[in-house]
């Protein structure tokens, strides 16, 4: 797991025990985030638009680490158009995640997963994902992303996009 990984699920861990426990709102509004998410990667695995599902329309969206995807997306469009697309043109087959671990304090919740497909070419494509939301009114409003940015170039440098 890289260092950038292993830096998120420990904030995650601290942040999510360190949230007050003797307050149910908090603990409520945790339990309704946490369980928003899950059942968006839910559907994201049976076939749905995760982003759609999840994002707000204005979400800010931040990519962690080098290379042309690291960056700060203003918007689901936007995120979608410059960061998604071009990865997911160049599957042959729907990206399927599975969930490792969920983490949630108050309007915050952490995912660690991976998702892996079929690239355009045949090959196999694998990465592992943490995303950390902030949620409001049931949706992400904010999100961070580390994963491994030279694998997803390697797919987009070396596959070419499905026909429309």
């Amino acid at each position: 797991m890289s260092r950038a990984i292993a830096a998120a699920c420990a904030l995650a861990l601290i942040t999510a025990s360190t949230q007050p426990s003797a307050m149910p709102a908090d603990a409520g509004a945790s339990g309704r985030n946490q369980a928003i998410v899950v059942e968006a990667f839910e559907a994201w695995a049976a076939g749905s638009n995760v982003f759609a599902d999840l994002l707000a329309p204005d979400v800010a969206w931040t990519v962690h680490g080098s290379g042309p995807a690291a960056r700060s997306y203003r918007g689901r469009d936007d995120f979608v158009r410059q960061a998604s697309q071009p990865l997911t043109s160049r599957l042959a087959t729907p990206l399927v995640p599975k969930i490792h671990n969920i983490w949630a304090g108050g309007d915050t919740v952490v995912v660690r997963f991976e998702a892996s497909a079929t690239t355009t070419s045949g090959r196999p494509y694998s990465n592992q994902f943490v995303w950390i939301f902030r949620m409001k009114d049931g949706s992400v409003t904010e999100a961070e992303a580390f994963l491994d940015l030279a694998a997803y170039q390697e797919v987009i440098e070396q596959n070419e996009p499905r026909k429309p």
